[in-house]
């Protein structure tokens, strides 16, 4: 896994509206936010000040708060004398597992249970279609597709109409993705998630609720046993990586 990081894009221009522009130190938050949710930084690479800055073109300053703020988020995490990516244990992870699992049935439920609520098809249609094109013209194995995977998935999730769950899923997202960045490495993980996502939406936008509901569940696993042994797995590919 590449672990080399890009300088950070210049700022806005000094013509540009002041709302738009970013301060240093939100880009820098930014930048390396998105190179350790892409998979672009290991688990086991140490968040070292000095290299980050250096590769940023930046002072240590922006990248120490950058840092302090990635560690309030809960992405990053110190151990070992140092700041590294969160990577939960296997005991965290089998219960953020579990509550991945209620979120998102969660979802689909309750626009079972209550007639007056339906999810918002046209976003839920041009999410589908995204996954059309993926499997029109399939990305190559890659631990940065967990991105698409979320996006996916929290969007399922939020076009059912409670903020709530969604910022649920989102933060228990950011603190599984270290190991379940890990699973699209191979082409039949790639497959099947192109696969069984769409079947799962196309499910939802034609109705069949209790039909998507259980594609869902056979999805995300079906027991908490076959979660547990897929988050082993991927705790298992991640520490071999090391």
């Amino acid at each position: 896994m590449s672990t080399e990081l890009d300088p950070i894009a210049p700022g806005p221009s000094a013509s540009a509206p002041v709302a738009r522009q970013l301060s240093l130190r939100e880009r820098v938050y930014l930048a390396l936010r998105d190179e350790l949710m892409t998979g672009r930084i290991s688990p086991f690479d140490r968040l070292a000040e000095e290299r980050i800055a250096e590769r940023y073109e930046v002072s240590r300053t922006p990248v120490r708060e950058a840092l302090a703020r990635l560690q309030s988020d809960g992405l990053v995490e110190k151990r070992e004398g140092g700041l590294y990516l969160y990577l939960p244990s296997f005991h965290e992870l089998s219960g953020l597992y579990e509550l991945r699992v209620t979120l998102e049935l969660r979802g689909i439920e309750r626009a079972i249970a209550e007639v007056t609520i339906h999810h918002d098809r046209p976003r839920l249609e041009a999410e589908l279609d995204r996954w059309y094109a993926f499997r029109e013209d399939r990305p190559v194995p890659d631990a940065g597709f967990v991105a698409h995977d979320e996006q996916f998935h929290t969007t399922l999730v939020d076009t059912s109409g409670n903020p709530a769950l969604t910022q649920a899923l989102v933060q228990v997202n950011s603190r599984i993705r270290a190991v379940r960045m890990y699973d699209y490495l191979t082409e039949n993980r790639m497959t099947a998630t192109i696969t069984e996502h769409i079947e799962i939406a196309e499910l939802v936008v034609r109705g069949h609720l209790p039909a998507a509901r259980d594609a869902l569940r056979h999805h995300v696993g079906a027991s908490q046993d076959v979660v547990l042994e897929r988050a082993a797995n991927a705790l298992a590919m991640t520490r071999m990586m090391k």
